[in-house]
């Protein structure tokens, strides 16, 4: 059977750096759209009469389509090419935003939410394979690392960017610009990334199939997705309220976005320290297990103690989230580089990160949902901790079962120093 495009380069020449950074823009756009919601959320509840839990839904909608599209998107990449995708997700991703800058109504936002939710999932399903794909061996770490920054980066400017903006225009202005800049990065994907290979035209249907059959069949994509969406239920619910929560310890509307882009930001450190940590030496899964832990105690001390009566006040409160982010950023970065070498023989790499988007997003779906529920039934947001530290928890116990026994080397790995950048083919 012949092996899946997207386990070779499609041309002799090496892609350029250009090229695999655009691709990490896609995802840092895309995600955009997700955390530009947050920062104007106060504007929305009052303007279209949400309540909290109803804020919440809206934040974890745009997921939906993630929760049950990611192997259908992952054959999709198969048959009618990764970058082609991609660019169909970019103009879902605008549409959806013009649509949305134009409704009055909480059920039609939610709508139009879904449907960036379909872009949102395109781009991000497929990116890393195409990155595997174009990207040179020597690259792939630091390729791979970046994407793993790439919500950080876009929590960065949802929250700043945002906040700056509509301290100057309404909500529906910002939807305006995020579409325009999305157009933007479609144009600079039709020109700096190569066309997909043509497909052959004895390509038969059942064998592009088959490959994401034989990827769902092996358990450690699921044990990885399960993982992934311990670190993401946790992150996107905290950080889906955070300007909130600001506002609700007396910090007016636009310093609290700025510094909710602030803890959003620190996360890209993390995913950048991965590429280093793994060329050191050190294991995956002991990274992700001091990660956990990390995130658990910085969370209780975020939400469960009196930052009021502390000495360190809200700068000891605003030191404890960014804790939580930009150690848990390495999480997102280790799995993404994982991922990509789970895909077992004549299996599919788009089908690994699918599988493992459907499961994480369940989490990015229901953990603001959580989250609001908590404070809600509890009446205060001391309680929040009960969430992260659940997660946390399954988190470790998922990793154990992910790292304890690795299969045989995936198909189309690269070099021998790839590797020894993950402990030697040892998680």
């Amino acid at each position: 059977m012949t092996q899946s495009s997207e386990h070779q380069v499609s041309s002799p020449t090496l892609p350029t750096t250009r090229a695999w950074v655009t691709v990490v823009a896609v995802g840092v756009v895309a995600a955009a759209h997700i955390w530009k919601l947050p920062v104007a959320l106060p504007l929305l509840e009052a303007e279209l009469g949400m309540s909290l839990i109803t804020a919440g839904m809206l934040v974890g909608i745009i997921q939906l389509a993630s929760m049950v599209g990611g192997l259908f998107v992952a054959w999709g990449g198969e048959l009618a090419g990764l970058r082609r995708l991609i660019m169909l997700g970019l103009l879902l991703l605008a549409i959806g935003s013009c649509l949305g800058a134009t409704t009055s109504s909480t059920h039609f936002m939610m709508v139009f939410r879904a449907i960036e939710g379909i872009g949102f999932l395109l781009c991000t399903v497929l990116a890393p394979a195409l990155i595997r794909r174009i990207c040179h061996p020597a690259q792939l770490n630091i390729a791979l690392s970046s994407w793993g920054a790439f919500q950080g980066t876009a929590t960065v400017i949802g929250f700043a960017g945002g906040g700056l903006l509509l301290e100057l225009v309404s909500w529906r202005v910002l939807w305006v610009v995020m579409a325009a800049v999305t157009i933007v990065l479609l144009v600079l994907v039709a020109r700096f990334t190569e066309a997909d290979p043509p497909l052959p035209d004895d390509k038969p249907l059942r064998g592009s199939f088959s490959r994401i059959l034989n990827t769902v069949r092996t358990w450690r994509p699921w044990v990885a997705g399960l993982a992934f969406a311990s670190y993401t239920l946790q992150w996107m619910a905290v950080m889906g309220f955070l300007p909130t929560v600001f506002v609700a310890v007396d910090v007016d509307r636009l310093p609290a976005a700025l510094l909710s882009a602030l803890v959003g930001g620190v996360n890209i450190l993390g995913a950048l320290m991965v590429a280093t940590l793994l060329n050191r030496g050190f294991r995956p899964r002991h990274i992700i297990n001091v990660t956990f832990l990390v995130m658990s105690m910085s969370s209780i001390s975020f939400f469960a103690l009196d930052w009021a009566a502390n000495p360190l006040g809200f700068a000891g409160q605003l030191a404890c989230a960014i804790a939580f982010s930009m150690i848990g950023g390495t999480i997102p970065a280790l799995l993404t580089r994982m991922a990509v070498d789970l895909a077992p023989q004549e299996g599919s790499v788009a089908a690994v990160i699918g599988l493992m988007q459907q499961i994480f997003n369940v989490g990015n779906f229901f953990g603001p949902a959580a989250l609001a529920w908590v404070v809600t039934a509890t009446g205060t947001w001391e309680a929040s901790w009960w969430v992260t530290c659940s997660c946390s928890l399954i988190g470790i116990v998922a990793t154990f079962y992910l790292t304890r026994q690795p299969d045989a080397p995936p198909a189309g790995a690269h070099t021998r120093q790839e590797q020894t950048a993950l402990g030697g083919g040892s998680y």
